[in-house]
C-alpha cells in the first residue's frame, strides 16, 4: 500500500502543478507558457543539484552518457513545453486528460518497441480510450479550436516516447540521473526558444506564487513517483496514475470554474476507465509469457 499511497500523492501534486501553470497564465495573461515551463525546470534542477553539491556527488548525476538519456531529455522536455502551452490554451482538466493519452500511445508502441504483446481485452481498452479522446476532441475540432488539443495530444505522444527511453536508460542509471538529463536538455531547449522569441518575464507576486508552486509540486511529485515504483508493481501504479487527470479536472472546476460539457465529460470517463484498465490488462497478458 505504500507504493500506491506515494503514487496517489504524486498524482495529486502533478495536478497541483497543472493548476498552478494555468493560475500563472491567468494572473499574467501576457506570460508565455514557455517562461513558466522554463522556471519550473530551473526549480526542478536546483532541487536536484543542491543536495548533490552538498554531499559532493555531482559526478554520478552524469550517468553513463548513453543516447537514451539524451533522447529522454529531448522527448520529455518537449512534451513538458507542449503540455504547459496546452494548459494555457484549453485549461487544466481537458489538457490533463488529453496528455494522459501517453499511456495509450505507450500501449500501441510496446508490441514493436518493447516486444510486449497485447491481448484482445487490451486492444479493446485501447480502442475505448481512443473513442474517449475522440469525444473529448469533437467540440474543439467542430469550432476550429484545434491548436490547444493538438498540443496536448502531441505532449502525450512525446511523453510516451520519453517513457520508452526511461525504460532503456534506467537499466544502468539512477532516477536522479534521468531527471538531471530531463532538466539539462530542457534548459537548452528553452534557451534555443528564447533566442527566437524574446521572453516576457513574470510580473506580480501572484504570478510568482503560482509558478513557484508549480516547480515545487513537480519536484515532490517526481520524488514520490520514483519511490512508488520502488514499492509497487508498474501496472498497478499505471492504473492509479489516472487519478491525476481526475484531480486536475477537480481543480479546473473548483478554482477556475471550468465545467466540461456532456460530450467531453463522457470522453473523460471513457479515457479514465479504459486507460486505467489498460496497464492491468497488459500486465495480465504478460504473466503467462513470463511464467513460461
Amino acid at each position: 500500500m505504500h507504493g500506491v499511497s506515494c503514487m496517489l500523492a504524486a498524482s495529486l501534486l502533478f495536478s497541483i502543478m497543472n493548476a498552478c501553470v494555468f493560475g500563472a497564465t491567468r494572473a499574467d495573461p501576457a506570460l508565455p507558457s514557455t517562461v513558466v515551463s522554463f522556471i519550473r525546470v530551473i526549480i526542478n534542477l536546483a532541487c536536484l543539484l543542491v543536495p548533490a553539491l552538498a554531499v559532493g556527488r555531482l559526478r554520478p548525476l552524469l550517468g553513463d552518457l548513453r543516447p537514451s538519456l539524451w533522447w529522454r531529455g529531448i522527448f520529455g522536455a518537449t512534451a513538458l513545453m507542449l503540455s504547459f502551452a496546452a494548459i494555457a490554451r484549453i485549461g487544466v482538466g481537458e489538457a490533463a486528460f488529453l496528455h494522459s493519452s501517453s499511456g495509450i500511445f505507450l500501449a500501441l508502441l510496446s508490441p514493436w518497441v518493447l516486444g510486449q504483446h497485447a491481448s484482445r481485452w487490451s486492444w479493446l481498452a485501447i480502442f475505448g480510450s481512443l473513442a474517449g479522446l475522440a469525444l473529448l476532441l469533437s467540440p474543439r475540432w467542430e469550432y476550429g479550436h484545434w491548436l490547444g488539443p493538438t498540443m496536448a495530444l502531441s505532449s502525450g505522444w512525446l511523453a510516451a516516447l520519453a517513457y520508452l527511453m526511461v525504460a532503456r536508460s534506467g537499466l544502468s542509471n539512477t532516477p536522479s540521473t534521468i531527471v538531471f538529463y530531463f532538466c539539462f536538455v530542457g534548459i537548452l531547449l528553452h534557451l534555443a526558444c528564447f533566442a527566437w522569441i524574446a521572453p516576457h518575464w513574470p510580473r506580480g507576486h501572484a504570478t510568482w506564487f503560482w509558478i513557484g508552486g508549480s516547480g515545487l509540486a513537480a519536484t515532490g511529485a517526481q520524488l514520490l513517483m520514483t519511490r512508488a515504483y520502488q514499492h509497487a508493481p508498474a501496472a498497478l501504479l499505471g492504473a492509479v496514475g489516472y487519478t491525476g487527470p481526475v484531480f486536475s479536472l477537480g481543480w479546473s472546476v473548483l478554482l477556475f470554474g471550468q465545467r466540461p460539457d456532456t460530450l467531453p465529460l463522457l470522453g473523460c470517463a471513457l479515457v479514465l476507465v479504459c486507460g486505467a484498465a489498460l496497464p492491468l490488462l497488459i500486465a495480465r497478458a504478460q504473466t503467462p509469457r513470463d511464467a513460461a
